[in-house]
């Protein structure tokens, strides 16, 4: 069978698969442009066209599930090799949508975005991006309903309809704080749904913003001195059933406080709770997930509760709990090591006055045309002791910065991903009077 007959056929899948999902309800949403799901690991049921018989669900499946695995890995190569764009790299979602084998092999051939440049799947959007240069993306600001669209791509102008939408948040005014709720659809920022990814929170002055995640880190990555805070909320949802929502610290903003009333930029600090200083030295890694936790909440609910009431006992049981885990520890850690698996410090990278203009300027390479307090480039903060070169210190992680009304880019790179990013950006969208 000639390839282009079957990369046709693969996107074939991938429309009927999703029209299966649009009618059939099994999920809440419906299936729009720019978002990929992968199904969940089971056999899929019969595209809506066909019977409803057993013979022909089986038949249907087995056309693409019995495929030898040689040539389904050759396939899946050259199809990886020559989508290297959305909406085209759509049918490697399908590839991992038709079945268990076809999904083994298809997250074999596609690497994460450090080794290839590419977002392919959601899971993506929480591993690091590439060393070299960065992942190019706009965010899109929706005053009426206070939402605001990441989507990837160089703006809106050069993607147009074909922007691939990649997350979402819902800012949320509170009495204390705002919370800036993310969301992997734009239609959709319910704590219980599955498209759920995190939220960013501020305290009361709008200076201090906790980006909390909805997915548990890998301990073993974590920093020594590094902390996760969960917070249970436990409610009824059925008879003797019990759902659990957990968030958990992975970074902290800080906004310096104006006490001068001085005119000039912001001057931010975050601190990635979940990356430590050696992943920007020479040979270190970021921590990568490779898939996200399957029925976690589920599997884990009592568990947690049980730690939540040994811990922190409440015999109403009407304020959520929170449970702190501390990871190894550092009584028996060299020095050296445990320097090295301190926290990332992100700093702003201090702007220059320019006097023909009359303004403070940043270099952000054509990428920010409108000047505004929002604009910024975040770089590391490196203390001498933790051997972190010149020249990483210089490179621009992530730069955010307005090009029109509503329109912001956002560019980021290795360490970060797209999630952190994401939120450290959502956090220059709330009112500060105490910093400027």
């Amino acid at each position: 069978m000639p390839f282009r007959s079957i990369v046709r056929e693969l996107k074939e899948i991938g429309e009927g698969i999703s029209n299966m999902y649009r009618r059939g309800g099994e999920a809440k949403h419906v299936h729009r442009h720019g978002k990929s799901h992968i199904a969940p690991e089971c056999s899929l049921p019969p595209p809506p066209s066909s019977s409803s018989s057993s013979s022909s669900s089986s038949s249907w499946q087995s056309r693409w599930a019995n495929l030898p695995p040689e040539l389904l890995l050759d396939i899946i190569q050259r199809l990886e090799a020559s989508e290297t764009s959305w909406p085209a790299r759509r049918a490697l979602v399908a590839c991992a949508s038709v079945c268990k084998l076809w999904r083994e092999i298809t997250k074999d051939v596609v690497k994460t975005p450090e080794q290839c440049g590419f977002i392919t799947f959601p899971i993506s959007l929480k591993q690091p991006g590439p060393r070299d240069s960065p992942i190019q993306c706009f965010i899109r600001r929706e005053r009426m309903t206070s939402t605001y669209c990441l989507y990837l791509g160089l703006s809106p102008a050069l993607s147009g309809d074909m922007s691939k939408l990649l997350l979402a948040a819902k800012k949320i005014r509170r009495a204390t704080c705002t919370e800036f709720i993310i969301s992997l659809v734009s239609d959709d920022f319910s704590w219980a749904s599955n498209t759920y990814v995190g939220k960013l929170r501020s305290n009361f002055l709008g200076t201090k913003f906790t980006i909390l995640d909805g997915e548990p880190a890998h301990e073993t990555s974590l920093p020594l001195n590094c902390k996760l805070q969960q917070r249970v909320h436990l409610k009824q949802v059925l008879p003797n059933k019990v759902a659990a929502a957990a968030n958990y610290k992975v970074a902290t903003v800080s906004y310096e406080l104006n006490v001068l009333r001085t005119r000039g930029p912001r001057r931010m600090r975050c601190m990635m709770h979940l990356i430590p200083i050696f992943a920007i030295q020479e040979g270190g890694n970021a921590p990568t997930p490779l898939k996200f936790t399957t029925n976690y909440l589920n599997d884990h609910a009592s568990t947690t509760t049980e730690h939540a009431s040994t811990t922190t006992p409440d015999s109403k049981g009407k304020k959520p709990e929170v449970v702190e885990f501390d990871s190894t520890g550092t009584a028996n850690t060299p020095e050296s090591i445990q320097r090295a698996r301190e926290p990332l410090v992100l700093k702003n990278k201090a702007p220059r006055w320019h006097e023909q203009l009359q303004c403070w300027c940043l270099n952000f390479k054509g990428r920010v045309t409108v000047a505004s307090v929002k604009n910024f480039q975040l770089v590391a903060a490196a203390e001498p002791c933790q051997n972190v070169s010149a020249a990483e210190q210089e490179k621009v992680i992530l730069q955010f910065g307005k090009i029109g009304k509503d329109i912001f880019t956002m560019d980021y790179r290795y360490p970060l991903s797209a999630f952190q990013a994401f939120a450290i950006c959502l956090s220059s969208f709330d009112t500060k009077p105490a910093c400027e």
